[in-house]
């Protein structure tokens, strides 16, 4: 799984479905300590009153689940019911929430337990997280971007630095000037008829960025990929092979980028 596939959203909406499973084992309901031999209470798994277990807990983690599992679809845009799988997350997510306020009150004479209080805060975290990302910056941004702050690199050595466009809009980072424009990448050798080339003596590491999901190969040829390559995020290429790239992820992963169209430049 690549983490750089989800957003910083993606994490709170992971962790509130972490809260809700939690909650789900506490109690969901208390009875009055004069009443029923004493009191105690009873949690959703254990609850009869209300399809509490699968309106508010169950429906809550299976929005979340939809939510993060778009994000490593081969086609995220393919629809389901006529909704994309993130769209049903956000629905599942906002109907939990819906369903924990209106159980709120217990009734039959008994009390709202901690459970119920916490998966209404965490359902309702959800929802709000789930709506907000697509619309907020801060939210969709990737959860393991790179940092504004890194030292700076040697000259020469292509880091995109804080002046560069960012990915995918064509516009300066924080402190820069006027609009730069993305420079495309122009391969220096021409590729034989497998694609592949030795790697080029005269080749000058850079950081670049791709328009759509790639794929990153091994350098073994193995055609399974070791990773994925997510737009909005800059990757530094190491070795140019013909038309193939060498690029180096994040963690320090090693692979080979076969489409190297519409790729954008540091």
């Amino acid at each position: 799984m690549n983490n750089r596939s989800l957003s910083r959203g993606d994490a709170v909406v992971i962790g509130a479905a972490v809260l809700l499973f939690i909650a789900s084992f506490l109690d969901t309901f208390s009875a009055p300590s004069n009443d029923f031999g004493g009191g105690g209470g009873v949690n959703a798994w254990e609850s009869e009153i209300f399809p509490i277990l699968p309106s508010v807990f169950l429906a809550g983690v299976l929005g979340a689940a939809a939510i993060v599992g778009s994000r490593f679809l081969p086609q995220p845009d393919k629809e389901f019911g006529g909704l994309k799988l993130n769209q049903w997350g956000t629905a599942l997510s906002v109907t939990s929430a819906w369903a924990a306020l209106w159980s709120l009150g217990g009734g039959f004479g008994l009390d709202t337990g901690i459970g119920l209080i916490l998966g209404l805060l965490a359902a309702l975290l959800m929802a709000a997280v789930a709506v907000a990302t697509p619309l907020v910056p801060a939210l969709s941004a990737p959860l393991t971007g790179p940092s504004t702050t890194a030292a700076p690199q040697p000259a020469g050595y292509g880091y995109p630095g804080a002046g560069a466009p960012q990915p995918g809009y064509g516009y300066p980072g924080p402190g820069a000037g006027a609009p730069a424009t993305p420079q495309p990448f122009q391969p220096t050798q021409a590729a034989p008829a497998a694609g592949a080339g030795a790697p080029d003596p005269n080749f000058q590491p850079f950081w670049f960025a791709v328009p759509a999901t790639r794929p990153l190969y091994g350098e073994d040829g193995a055609p399974t990929p070791i990773a994925e390559l997510a737009p909005g995020t800059w990757y530094l290429a190491v070795e140019q092979r013909g038309q193939q790239l060498v690029a180096q992820t994040q963690d320090g992963r090693r692979g080979v980028l076969q489409d190297t169209s519409g790729i954008q430049r540091g």
